[in-house]
């Protein structure tokens, strides 16, 4: 991988590629369903936002294929952060300074922050794609991973991606 490679990491997840538990829907009480901190470098020169999209790439749908299944959508993130810490999701407001633009959009269950996979998915890949963007995604209260293609669609400066085994 090259130093200068614009790359997404995270301190959690260990050599293996394992998610923990406490990133899970299947934690213990208050440690569950936390999201995990990550960290980014090297992002692309004229990056004024990033969005990040986290799915379980190997999902079934009950009626078919294999469909992405989206975990967790957060857009509008400052050129300025180089992370989100850990159990960021639905704190935006208390967390405040550079993180208080910051959105987080509807997952699939259809509630807005992160939302972890479960032991019944064990097994599966759940891949954190960090979009750099040369302008700031405007898609009001709606935040969606459907919407999210057209509205970063001609402002990808680059991506950065890391997959966690669960």
């Amino acid at each position: 991988m090259a130093s200068d490679e614009f790359r997404l990491v995270s301190s959690q997840v260990n050599n293996e590629g394992r998610l923990p538990r406490k990133y899970t829907g299947d934690g213990q009480g208050a440690k569950k369903n936390i999201s995990p901190p990550l960290e980014w470098y090297n992002m692309p020169q004229g990056t004024k936002s990033l969005a990040l999209v986290v799915e379980d790439v190997d999902a079934p749908d009950p009626c078919g294929p294999i469909v992405p299944w989206t975990h967790w959508v957060v857009v509008n993130i400052p050129p300025t952060l180089n992370r989100l810490p850990e159990g960021f999701s639905g704190k935006e407001e208390e967390v405040g300074g550079d993180y208080a633009g910051i959105k987080e959009g509807n997952n699939d269950w259809k509630v807005p922050g992160w939302c972890g996979p479960s032991l019944q998915n064990h097994g599966h890949r759940l891949e954190f794609k960090l979009y750099a963007l040369d302008d700031e995604i405007k898609l009001g209260n709606n935040v969606t991973k459907e919407k999210l293609p057209d509205a970063i669609e001609g402002h990808v400066l680059g991506e950065a991606v890391l997959t966690a085994n669960f």
